[in-house]
């Protein structure tokens, strides 16, 4: 593991959280090279990311340190992520039994799923919510990995890490993210996103 001593830029402070988790995962393969979106598990982890509030720290991990990995997500009180549950999780199944819908999780595209019945992109909320977004995609995340740049990708990976907590700080605090519709309008999604969410 690798905790890269990388501080995380607050939005407004840390708050009063005890043990928040932000995670994110890459693959070492794309959806089509495994059959489809219903193979998560065969794309393999790269690298993934964990974002602790409690020292406010990026710790890294690898593919032979899963186990760490898993024992660091259990012993937070919220684990934060987009996507979660569909994709991060799954792909973390190929490597253990460890009861993953046992964590406390909020899933921020679940939940704006359920409120506003499509699934918009981490971008797209970001972009409206912060006025920023991510700096590349998936697909370039797999390529970096196969040309051995690791560098690239775990600077990648901890950048959707930093931009999801930016996000839920925002949304915990604001209680409330924005998105943009058909017309580029702006709209506010209210969120409830406490420790108990």
């Amino acid at each position: 593991m690798d905790t890269g001593n990388t501080p995380a830029r607050s939005l407004q402070g840390t708050g009063t959280m005890s043990h928040v988790a932000v995670f994110d995962v890459e693959t070492q393969l794309t959806a089509d090279e495994v059959g489809g979106w219903a193979h998560i598990r065969d794309m393999r982890l790269s690298v993934g990311v964990v974002y602790t509030e409690a020292d406010g720290l990026y710790h890294t991990f690898y593919e032979d340190q899963i186990d760490a990995l898993i024992q660091m997500l259990q012993q937070a009180d919220l684990v934060v992520g987009y996507n979660l549950i569909r994709f991060d999780y799954e792909v973390l199944r190929r490597y253990t039994t460890a009861p993953l819908d046992d964590l406390p999780t909020l899933d921020m595209l679940a939940d704006l799923h359920r409120i506003l019945g499509w699934r918009p992109s981490l971008d797209s909320i970001a972009s409206a919510t912060l006025g920023h977004s991510k700096s590349a995609d998936g697909l370039q995340a797999v390529r970096w990995f196969r040309e051995g740049k690791w560098d690239e990708l775990t600077a990648y990976c901890k950048r959707d890490v930093e931009v999801t907590w930016q996000v839920y700080e925002f949304g915990r605090r604001n209680r409330y993210v924005q998105y943009r519709d058909r017309r580029f309008k702006m709209k506010r999604v209210p969120v409830n996103w406490t420790l108990s969410a």
